[in-house]
């Protein structure tokens, strides 16, 4: 009977060790840049959302001037004495917010024209009100670009989310545009019966454009305001928007109505008008804040999300990073091992009764002691040993 020799371990080659090192490096990689990919789009989503922040603030900074300066530019084209108190108030506050973030917004250059422009107004106090007309016409175009610039350097004018995108363009372009043209409107049908019997048809054709100048940003906020709310899936957005928006509605319709010529005569009463202007003016008083405040707590959850996607990434790329580590850390172990194995074996002294280590099958032969007695077969003709054993006997 033959007994197989074990066999020989082979040592494995410096590539068998380092491939799994690089296998495991090699799904390393990807997920680090995944990694890397995902920080990096979320950090500038959460800039971007941090800068129209900035926007908001700049633009409820903005409202109490827009509101001061349509005021006293009907105080001066009517006639009535105007309070300085709440434009010097709006526009300190203004003033302090730009120092404050207006060079991130680069709308420093503009508030500062805008500014030099209020102050040489209010000095020189024009009491003609036609010039008066005029001159706050300037200040009120240049405080509507003030609005665009601050829309545009902000991201703002380019915000992704339907609801955000319809609140900022409400509150940043439309309502200020339907504020400040109502009270043109207001003024003008107020200087238009001033003005000679010749001038009538020019001041109607005025009347006509400044009217339709002014619903239209009117108009276009509600429609705004609507989508926003029907886009939006922020409970709060209808419950809070849609009530003072139902009121400036009817007022707009309001001013509509009275800011129609009559058939007849060609002209309008611009006692209603006036009114109509003041109650649109009020109720658009009541829905900037809102609109603000509505968009402010969009961008708050926006920014919310954006940090909570970025911690979990973070903490997936650190648990997909400590499990292969650990794989690594049993793969490195594993090879050590085998080479103190092979390092062990090849110290050992080879046996004298092994075969020899190129062929592994040949049989060994049977342990003895020396001294025993060997017990002798008949050969055949085959050269085969014959099965059956000689006695004792026949040895002699």
């Amino acid at each position: 009977m033959t007994v197989p020799a074990p066999r020989v371990r082979r040592r494995p080659s410096m590539w068998g060790r380092l491939l799994p090192l690089l296998l495991i490096a090699a799904l390393l990689a990807p997920v680090g840049l995944l990694l890397a990919q995902t920080w990096r789009h979320t950090g500038d989503d959460r800039e971007l959302a941090a800068r129209e922040r900035l926007g908001v603030q700049y633009l409820r900074a903005l409202a109490p001037v827009t509101d001061a300066l349509v005021e006293a530019q009907s105080a001066a084209v009517n006639g009535r004495p105007a309070s300085d108190e709440a434009l010097t108030r709006a526009v300190e506050d203004a003033a302090a917010v730009d120092a404050r973030i207006g060079d991130e917004l680069r709308s420093q250059e503009r508030w500062d024209g805008l500014r030099a422009k209020l102050e040489a107004l209010r000095d020189r106090g024009p009491t003609d009100p036609e010039a008066a007309y005029t001159a706050y016409g300037e200040l009120t175009d240049l405080l509507l670009a003030l609005h665009r610039k601050v829309r545009e350097s902000s991201g703002l004018v380019r915000d992704a989310g339907a609801d955000s995108f319809f609140l900022q363009d409400s509150a940043g372009q439309e309502l200020p545009e339907a504020v400040v043209l109502a009270g043109r409107l207001a003024d003008l049908g107020a200087l238009a019966p001033r003005r000679p019997a010749a001038e009538r048809t020019r001041s109607l054709i005025e009347l006509t454009a400044v009217r339709a100048a002014a619903l239209t940003p009117a108009t276009d906020l509600v429609d705004n305001l609507r989508s926003a709310v029907d886009s939006s899936e922020s409970t709060d957005l209808g419950a809070n928007v849609l009530t003072p928006l139902d009121t400036y509605q009817r007022s707009v319709e309001a001013l509509a109505a009275y800011s129609t010529p009559s058939a007849g005569a060609g002209t309008l009463d611009p006692g209603p008008l006036a009114a109509a202007r003041l109650n649109t003016h009020t109720a658009a008083l009541q829905l900037q804040p809102v609109i603000l405040s509505e968009l402010d707590a969009l961008l708050v959850e926006r920014i919310d999300g954006l940090d909570r996607d970025r911690w979990l990434a973070a903490g997936a790329g650190l648990v997909a990073t400590l499990l292969l580590g650990w794989l690594a850390a049993l793969l490195i172990a594993a090879s050590r091992r085998a080479r103190r194995r092979a390092a062990m074996a090849a110290a050992l002294p080879e046996s004298p009764d092994a075969p020899p280590s190129g062929d592994l099958w040949q049989p060994t032969a049977t342990p003895g002691r020396p001294g025993d007695p060997r017990q002798l077969q008949p050969v055949s003709a085959a050269g085969d040993p014959e099965p059956v054993q000689w006695g004792p006997f026949d040895a002699r």
